[in-house]
């Protein structure tokens, strides 16, 4: 149950930031506020990994963020959403959900030029951020998604 909030979280952020390039901090700040309440009254993240992993998880986030954020390839967005995901679940899935994401980055820098061809009109209007044209600086949220779905898979 925990995992489909998460996934539904993650799709709000993926689309947001698909369309508008933009992550609303009520979906950032907000859920990672949740997290932090649910980790003090439970003593344990959504995913039922231990607060100090949760801590862990969190200072991990900011590790592999801050920097991309610093040499601007990461939004502020892209680092509240890591930070926030890893109160919410723990160190091992922060770090399947980078490395799916760059993986499903990688693959749709390869086939998003064949596919962007095949694609209706209103469809391509409302992931213009995701064009292929747009390669240089791509949306991360949709990633993450994708990362936390083939994480998800792997882990359980």
């Amino acid at each position: 149950m925990h995992s489909f909030v998460l996934l539904i979280w993650l799709t709000l952020c993926a689309a947001q930031d698909a369309r508008q390039r933009h992550i609303a901090n009520a979906l950032t700040l907000g859920v990672g506020g949740l997290a932090a309440i649910y980790v003090l009254v439970t003593g344990h993240t959504w995913l039922g990994a231990d607060a100090a992993q949760g801590g862990w998880a969190v200072i991990l986030a900011l590790l592999l963020t801050l920097p991309g954020y610093a040499l601007k390839r990461f939004g502020a967005g892209d680092v509240k959403l890591m930070t926030a995901l890893g109160l919410a679940t723990d160190g091992t899935h922060l770090l399947g959900v980078f490395i799916g994401a760059a993986l499903a980055s990688v693959v749709w820098l390869l086939l998003a030029p064949k596919l962007w061809l095949h694609m209706r009109q209103r469809l391509s209007d409302h992931l213009r951020f995701i064009a292929p044209e747009k390669s240089k600086k791509l949306p991360f949220a949709p990633f993450v998604l994708v990362g936390m779905l083939l994480t998800l898979l792997w882990i359980h």
